[in-house]
């Protein structure tokens, strides 16, 4: 039977709905318990100093407000396009939605780049006496070259695990939070080492990227028995959950660590907290959780991106070369995705990386906003708490592009100078091919 709201229609056909709470949960912290702690912990304690507890709970904050968009819209939009369908249904069919999508699966990329050097990072902690320059990149480039022959070979069971994974990566830093807090000399935590505000909230936006994922849940959307109750409760338990794991594990590096001692080890910080209190298994035990996480990360997001990459070829933003299938049921879209990621991990650094992502994800997401300010009449949105999350993503990216523009340049200019790009590839694609978008069909709340 029709529903009474005129703009969502009825019920998909289909099998019955099973993705409840739970699993709901796990999706979004999946997404969010990744590589990137491990990858981006040293070089964001180098920028906010002992108060890098507050700038992982300022990234936090950011993610929940966010996430009351995601909440919103997927319990409205319950199909699994997530972002990619928010954006185009709030702002319409045209270049801005288009190149915004485009512009977050460069986000993805980026992010891979992320990973793929965090994986190096503490892979070469096993090797301590090679010390050839170029092998970290090496290293990175190979594990992305890796993933995507794994993705090439097996696509159908990338996400089969992912339960497993979850399970493995939470309860690593969960140990590794609750026995380094409870042995942590607090004194390491003093505030005469904090870095100026600035510096905190330059490390929250630098940091922003390891909260990322939590929109995946509303991906999964379509998939749930009760996306209005589910939603909601799924988006704001994982990133809650998240937030006191990272700082958990924040308070047990530094509680440990000085300052001058993370920074030496900045590429697997984590590793050398672990020995202090956890003895040299601790150091080798961490060292495998965050091989496992990151690899899993950069599969994960390598078939995640693909697909995106996929979807907007689907829909029209890039040529219809990359909508086919490719060898062993792979799409060609992630072989684009792979070589675009090994164009990050070979040219920039692990810092100007993690900064990038974090600074794209940061723009999209205030986009989703932007979309779901024209959409509240029909997800029933405040307009107070979704100009907060506007405000509180660019003033993130504000103190971190201005970072970027004085250390780290090159960063900064790619970052900004990507989104003329993603938006001129999108008007002249339409221009030569006259395609439109497509939405999928949202469903009536049950």
């Amino acid at each position: 039977m029709p529903a009474s709201n005129p703009n969502a229609a009825t019920a998909e056909p289909g099998p019955k709905k099973q993705l409840g709470l739970f699993s709901a949960i796990a999706i979004g912290i999946g997404g969010m318990v990744g590589g990137g702690v491990y990858a981006i912990f040293g070089t964001a304690a180098g920028v906010a100093g002992t108060a890098l507890w507050l700038s992982f709970l300022m990234g936090g904050v950011v993610a929940l407000a966010t996430s009351y968009n995601y909440a919103k819209l997927g319990a409205h939009y319950p199909t699994k396009g997530g972002a990619v369908e928010f954006l185009v249904r709030g702002l319409g069919d045209g270049v801005v939605s288009g190149g915004l999508n485009i512009y977050m699966w460069i986000g993805y990329i980026i992010a891979l780049a992320m990973y793929a050097a965090g994986f190096a990072g503490y892979l070469m902690t096993f090797f301590p006496h090679v010390q050839a320059p170029w092998l970290p990149k090496a290293v990175a480039a190979g594990a992305v070259l890796l993933f995507a022959g794994v993705n090439v070979l097996g696509a159908a069971s990338v996400g089969r695990s992912e339960l497993v994974t979850v399970a493995v990566n939470l309860g690593v830093l969960s140990i590794f939070a609750v026995w380094g807090c409870a042995t942590a000399d607090w004194a390491g935590l003093a505030a005469s080492e904090w870095a100026p505000p600035t510096g905190i909230v330059f490390g929250g936006g630098m940091l922003f990227i390891a909260y990322e994922g939590f929109g995946l849940v509303a991906n999964a959307a379509g998939d749930m028995a009760d996306p209005a109750r589910t939603l909601p409760k799924a988006l704001y338990l994982s990133v809650c959950g998240v937030i006191v794991v990272y700082l958990g594990v924040a308070l047990a590096v530094l509680g440990h660590l000085p300052l001058p001692a993370v920074d030496a080890a900045k590429d697997y910080a984590l590793s050398q907290a672990a020995k202090t209190f956890m003895g040299g298994a601790g150091f080798t035990f961490i060292a495998v959780g965050a091989l496992f996480a990151t690899a899993a990360a950069l599969n994960a997001t390598l078939f995640g991106a693909a697909n995106v990459c996929y979807m907007i070829a689907r829909d029209g933003q890039l040529p219809e070369v990359f909508d086919r299938m490719a060898w062993k049921r792979a799409p060609e879209g992630l072989f684009l995705t792979a070589a675009l990621v090994l164009v990050f991990v070979l040219f920039f650094d692990l810092s100007s990386v993690a900064m990038m992502g974090s600074g794209a994800f940061l723009f999209i997401y205030a986009a989703v906003a932007a979309a779901h300010l024209r959409l509240r009449a029909a997800t029933g949105g405040r307009p107070a708490l979704i100009w907060l999350s506007i405000a509180l993503c660019l003033g993130l990216l504000a103190v971190l592009g201005g970072n970027m523009f004085v250390h780290s340049p090159a960063a900064f200019w790619t970052m900004l100078g990507l989104l003329p790009v993603c938006f001129g590839l999108e008007w002249a694609y339409r221009r030569m091919t006259g395609r439109t978008l497509k939405t999928g069909t949202p469903r009536a709340a049950e």
